[in-house]
């Protein structure tokens, strides 16, 4: 017998393998899905943030954070790449400013108007 987590569409499964007598397809049990782990608490803009926001267009997945915090960023400059409907989409600064916070990570979900990163 094996034991193996599997995560599907967001849901945990402990599932274990059963090998089969001579030959025989092993059989597959799936345990309850097990509780997922505390969702990591959503990162706090500092006390500097900047009033200028950058907001989610459509609901997806940060795939990656093109400007860090401090950084001087243009208007049209892309701060943060979402991928939705495997499309990669940049989220752009929407004035000249600085980059003042962060506020996802790279793998996170998130749903359309969310706040990415907020500008100065």
């Amino acid at each position: 017998m094996k034991n193996y987590t599997i995560t599907v569409n967001g849901n945990v499964y402990d599932v274990t393998v059963e090998e089969g007598a001579g030959g025989a397809a092993p059989a597959a049990r799936a345990a309850a899905p097990a509780p997922k782990a505390p969702a990591a608490p959503a990162k706090k803009a500092s006390a500097g943030a900047g009033s200028i926001k950058i907001e989610a267009g459509a609901a997806g997945k940060v795939l990656r954070i093109d400007a860090s915090v401090g950084q001087a960023v243009k208007k049209g400059d892309a701060v943060i790449t979402l991928e939705s409907m495997k499309m990669e989409i940049p989220m752009v600064a929407p004035s000249d400013g600085t980059v003042a916070s962060i506020d996802v990570a790279a793998g996170d979900s998130v749903e359309a108007g969310r706040v990415l990163a907020t500008l100065n």
